[in-house]
């Protein structure tokens, strides 16, 4: 589980979420973020980003890409490539009249090592303000390892190891710690720089060594994860997930062994590059780095020796949202946020998450912070499907969370959560099409998913405005039995239904169900 925050007190209408405190929706500053564009000029493709970036876990309102391949050819001619200038130019424009369209304000605009090598950079860039309008920074490779170690945190707060940034023309390094970012370093081991590399196979070999272990002095190598950032290492990651037949095919914050991923490098090295492009709908100049990109990939698993290593979906991009972000949003959870503005604009009833999981509470008692956590997005999340059809709203809970773009979530806290909303709607999972991504889960984990999504089945019914107004529950696992004690309000609304739901949810307890 990801979470590392304080334990937190039991909840009662009157309480601030504590350490989520008071929503920030409707404060100015963080409301400023509601839309943030931002177009990330790389050695390969050209993006641009406009950031729903009023919750803590910003939504993508707007996200497209070219691959331009700026830098393809830099390391030979020491220019920019002539027809990936015209398409990010072309792009640029693009960009450019769509942000004019949306009125999001300025562009933040950032290029890396392909416009800050080249000779004709300079140039490009000020045809590209004279073209466009748009105003270009062109950073340093230190400072393209502190963005995307930002975006890094972004969406994994309590992460803590070495961010490995990799692009067409450049590799950056950054250590996260506590929050923060460290050590830094950059290199020239992007795919296009190791494709002009002279000497064979053997140079190619010495030169990424010798590279990384300047850089390892640098940063050090007392890194127990290492968190990859880039389309080559995403693609590679997602080669990973072929290989291994897994289920969710979801890059952020999959996870592998150092052992894991050194066979599925000695794999894409004996197979059809062709045949892997075809099956991971890779695209054709992404595919072309890999081999590149999988011999460093190696290199640095030889020389830092990880334990893990981690896929962030985000980097430099969410870095620069991150830059603008108030410190007091900063501190927040981005799952709980993310969840809890889902339940804001899609909910029948804002609020009532806050409610059911107080009245539910009782059956969990005291939980470690990642597990409360859980059930607490759960409950914010438990009505935000109420228009879909209601033969499918159960896969589609399911569906929403294990897809969506939330982020401080591993997989398995993905699957635990999407499984609860599942059963917030479906008493029995038996012959779903979603039974193949329950093998991420232990036994334990899919019981605790079930009798949460069943509490929250009778919860969200009991009542129509409060349940807690209705009735007040009582767990005891010793004795094996749950109360029910009815209020006068309630009596009359315990009927067939809910009576039903409860014995559900004592069932999925194996416990005794009593009402009084």
């Amino acid at each position: 589980m990801t979470g590392k925050l304080k334990a937190l007190p039991k909840t009662s209408d009157n309480d601030d979420w504590d350490p989520f405190g008071q929503p920030l929706f409707d404060d100015p500053s963080v409301r400023a973020l509601s839309r943030v564009g931002v177009v990330d000029i790389g050695s390969n493709s050209i993006r641009m980003v406009v950031f729903d970036g009023a919750a803590r876990s910003p939504a993508y309102f707007f996200n497209e890409k070219v691959m331009a391949g700026l830098g393809q050819g830099l390391a030979e001619t020491g220019k920019l490539n002539p027809e990936g200038r015209k398409r990010g130019l072309e792009a640029l424009k693009r960009f450019a009249a769509l942000a004019d369209g949306m009125e999001i304000g300025p562009l933040t605009c950032v290029a890396t090592a392909a416009m800050r090598d080249a000779e004709d950079g300079p140039e490009f860039r000020a045809q590209i303000e004279r073209e466009t309008g748009l105003k270009l920074h062109v950073i340093e490779g230190v400072e393209e390892a502190r963005l995307s170690a930002q975006g890094v945190l972004l969406g994994w707060p309590e992460a803590e190891g070495l961010v490995c940034d990799i692009g067409g023309n450049s590799m950056e390094l950054a250590e996260i710690k506590n929050g923060k970012v460290w050590r830094r370093a950059t290199s020239q081991l992007g795919p296009f720089r190791l494709q002009m590399v002279e000497g064979g196979k053997k140079a190619l070999a010495a030169h990424i060594q010798e590279t990384i272990a300047a850089l390892a002095e640098q940063v050090g190598t007392d890194h127990d994860r290492i968190y990859l950032v880039g389309g080559s290492w995403r693609a590679i990651a997602r080669l990973d997930m072929e290989r291994r037949e897994y289920p969710l095919l979801v890059l952020h914050e999959y996870r592998m062994t150092p052992e894991g991923l050194n066979e599925t490098i000695d794999w894409i090295g004996k197979s059809d590059i062709d045949k892997l492009r075809s099956k991971t709908g890779t695209s054709a100049a992404r595919m072309e780095l890999v081999p590149l990109a999988s011999q460093v990939l190696a290199e640095l698993i030889t020389q830092f020796q990880p334990k893990e290593i981690d896929v962030s979906a985000y980097g430099i991009r969410e870095g620069l949202l991150y830059e603008q972000m108030p410190e007091r949003l900063r501190r927040r959870d981005p799952l709980v946020e993310a969840c809890r503005h889902s339940e804001r604009v899609m909910s029948r009833i804002p609020g009532s998450g806050k409610k059911l999981h107080a009245f539910i509470e009782p059956i969990f008692g005291p939980l470690p912070p990642e597990r409360f956590r859980l059930i607490r997005a759960a409950c914010l999340l438990h009505d935000t499907t109420w228009r879909t059809h209601p033969d499918y709203r159960a896969e589609a809970c399911f569906e929403n969370v294990t897809r969506a773009n939330y982020s401080a979530m591993s997989h398995a806290e993905r699957i635990f959560l999407g499984l609860a909303l599942l059963h917030r709607y479906k008493n029995s999972r038996s012959g779903s099409r979603l039974e193949s991504f329950l093998g991420l889960l232990s036994d334990e984990e899919i019981q605790q998913a079930e009798v949460l999504g069943k509490a929250m089945r009778f919860g969200s019914m009991f009542s129509a405005s409060n349940p807690a107004d209705a009735g007040e529950l009582d767990y005891s696992a010793k004795e094996g039995v749950l109360k029910l004690k009815l209020s006068k309000k309630g009596r009359a609304l315990f009927g067939e239904v809910a009576a039903a739901r409860f014995r559900s949810l004592a069932n999925a307890l194996k416990a005794e169900a009593q009402v009084s």
